[in-house]
């Protein structure tokens, strides 16, 4: 039954993909999309579609807080800083696509289980909901002293949401690296590749590790890979890792479903995804 009712705010790329997801998910319904820009194609698509619209901004939103019982941000860091106190003050539960990064970190396959009661959940971003699962996964069988994330996704994909949080988008992944990841020190790095035709996100992990048990984690990653696949159909290990030394390298790539862009924007999928698995577990929880 779709009882649990959310509200996007943001009525970008993200915000629609968002839209597409939570009208496929038997458990999630959309109540309302929040957009300023009347004319955005999110606000269009969800309007053709019969949903609430509202172009004012989040605070349209105060009159209809007995028809919604989550927020999903898809704006900007800035904005979340600002909306967040709002979220508090109407005693709504938030899942953050921005790297606001307010709440705690959440990887689904990696943490949510340790963070259903939250009432403010940051999804990290694109790079790091598709990396951090693979650092933990090695981190689960050895410690992990060091690890690099190179996140590469098509210029196409990446919206001015994205493009005006590059900052926040490196410090926070870095930190949801050690946070979540379980590595002692993360580092992350973003390059969007204006190639044509259109390049498939890919990620390579560089891993430095205490002791190289080579079989545990290769099994440890093939599972975590299964975990993932389970909300991102696309998720898929390019290769088995490298063994160098004492480090590993790990190549991934990740293909959308292509509800919105088209499926080479595996970057937009997996945040999406990964945000519609959390609120499904808090309408489980309700």
């Amino acid at each position: 039954m779709k009882d649990y009712r959310v509200a996007i705010v943001g009525s970008g790329n993200i915000g629609t993909d968002l839209m597409y997801k939570i009208e496929r998910t038997p458990e999630l319904s959309l109540a309302a999309m929040v957009g300023i820009d009347p004319q955005s194609d999110g606000l269009a698509r969800a309007r053709s579609k019969g949903y609430r619209v509202l172009d004012t901004g989040v605070e349209g939103l105060e009159p209809f807080l007995d028809d919604f019982d989550l927020v999903m941000e898809a704006t900007s860091a800035g904005a979340h800083l600002k909306n967040s106190v709002l979220y508090r003050q109407w005693g709504k539960t938030a899942i953050d696509l921005t790297p606001a990064a307010i709440g705690p970190y959440v990887v689904p396959v990696v943490n949510l289980d340790q963070l259903v009661d939250e009432d403010n959940v940051n999804m990290i971003t694109c790079g790091g909901q598709a990396t951090i699962p693979i650092v933990a996964a090695i981190s689960r069988v050895t410690t992990v002293n060091y690890a690099e994330i190179v996140a590469t996704i098509s210029s196409r994909s990446a919206g001015p949401g994205t493009r005006a949080n590059i900052d926040e988008f490196t410090h926070t992944t870095a930190q949801g690296i050690e946070k979540v990841g379980g590595a002692l020190k993360g580092k992350a790095i973003i390059v969007l590749n204006p190639a044509k035709p259109y390049l498939i996100m890919r990620d390579t992990v560089y891993v430095e590790v205490e002791e190289v048990k080579e079989t545990e984690i290769l099994e440890s990653l093939k599972e975590m890979e299964a975990d993932v696949r389970s909300y991102v159909p696309g998720y898929r290990l390019k290769t088995d890792p490298v063994f160098e030394g004492n480090k590993v390298t790990v190549f991934l790539e990740v293909e959308g479903s292509g509800d919105y862009l088209p499926p080479f924007a595996g970057n937009l999928d997996i945040m999406t995804a990964a945000a519609t698995r959390v609120a499904q577990v808090y309408a489980a929880k309700r």
